[in-house]
C-alpha cells in the first residue's frame, strides 16, 4: 500500500487518505482508535470525494451516514473503504471487467446486450473480489488499528457494483455477513443471471442480505427480475435477515442513493427485523 495523499471532506472527523494498491485506488477513512465494524464499498470514486464522482459532483455521503447511524446504536463509527473501480481512457471497460460476476458468465450465461471490443476472458471480477480480501482489508485494518471479523464486516454497492456485491456474497461469505445491495443489474443477464446468483447463495444463518431498487430510469427496467430475486431468496428460507425495497419516485444515481442508505446501514449495524419490508 502506498499512501497518496490525504483529505478532508465536510462532516466526517479527521482526514481520508488514499492509497495506490499496485494500480488499484483506495480511499479510506477509520475512526480515532480504528474499529471493529467494517464497511466495503464498489465504485469508491464515489464514496467520499465529489472532485472523483462521477456523476455531478454526488457522493453516497457514505461516512457521514455510517457515523450518524452507529451512534443511533451506541456503536463506534466503521472503518469504511471505497475500492475504486479502474476504467479509464486506456480501459473503458475496466468497471465492467471488475464487477462482473466473472463464473457466472464462463459458465455459458449470456449478456443480453453484449459490448463491443470486450470478451469473457477479459472479466477480471474473481481477481478484483480477491485483491479486496487478501490485500486490501487486510492493510488498511491494520494502517488503521482495525479489527476485521466477518460478522461485524459489510459490503455495499449499487448497480455493477450491486452484482459485485452479491457474487462475493456467494464466493466470499466466510469474510464478511451482510450484503447490501442496491439497484442490482439484472438486465445485464435477466432472470439466469437472477438464479445463478441467488440459488447460490451462503445459508442465512448469522448473516444479513439486502436489495433494494428506485421506479425511475434505469431501475424501473429491474422490476421483473427484482421480483424473481426477492422469491428466490425467501424460498432459501432468508426472513427476518432479508430486507428488500422500493423506492418510489427514485432513480438510478448517486444521489437517489444516498437518500436512503442510511435504512441500509441500520439494518446491517442494528438487530434483524422480524418482516421483509417495502416502502
Amino acid at each position: 500500500m502506498k499512501e497518496i495523499r490525504r483529505f478532508q471532506v465536510r462532516g466526517i472527523p479527521g482526514e481520508v487518505t488514499r492509497a495506490d494498491f499496485e494500480g488499484r485506488i483506495v480511499d479510506f477513512w477509520a475512526p480515532e482508535g480504528g474499529s471493529d465494524n467494517v464497511l466495503v464499498a464498489h465504485d469508491g470514486q464515489n464514496i467520499f470525494d465529489p472532485r472523483t464522482a462521477t456523476h455531478l459532483r454526488q457522493t453516497w455521503k457514505l461516512t457521514q451516514n455510517a457515523i450518524r447511524v452507529a451512534k443511533e446504536f451506541n456503536q463506534k463509527a466503521p472503518l469504511v473503504i471505497g475500492v475504486f473501480h479502474s476504467s479509464s481512457k486506456n480501459d473503458p471497460h475496466g468497471r465492467v471487467k471488475d464487477l462482473t460476476p466473472e463464473d457466472i458468465f464462463k459458465s455459458g450465461v449470456k449478456p443480453s446486450k453484449p459490448i463491443p471490443d470486450l470478451s469473457i476472458n477479459d472479466l477480471r471480477g474473481n481477481e478484483y473480489l480477491e485483491r479486496i480480501f487478501s490485500n486490501i482489508v487486510p492493510a488498511i485494518a491494520t494502517q488503521t488499528k482495525s479489527t476485521v471479523l466477518p460478522e461485524k464486516t459489510a459490503m455495499l454497492g449499487s448497480s455493477m457494483g450491486g452484482l459485485a456485491t452479491l457474487y462475493s456474497f456467494v464466493n466470499h461469505s466466510d469474510k464478511f455477513h451482510t450484503a447490501l445491495a442496491f439497484s442490482p443489474h439484472w438486465v445485464l443477464a435477466g432472470d439466469e443471471l437472477v438464479d445463478q446468483l441467488l440459488n447460490n447463495l451462503p445459508p442465512h444463518q448469522g448473516r444479513k442480505l439486502w436489495m433494494s431498487r428506485g421506479t425511475k430510469g434505469l431501475d424501473a427496467s429491474y422490476e421483473p427480475y427484482q421480483l424473481r430475486a426477492d422469491e428466490l431468496v425467501r424460498q432459501k428460507g432468508w426472513n427476518s435477515n432479508f430486507i428488500t425495497k422500493v423506492y418510489h419516485r427514485s432513480g438510478h444515481n448517486e444521489r437517489s442513493w444516498s437518500r436512503y442508505v442510511d435504512e441500509a446501514l441500520r439494518f446491517w449495524l442494528g438487530k434483524s427485523v422480524d418482516t421483509n419490508s417495502r416502502s
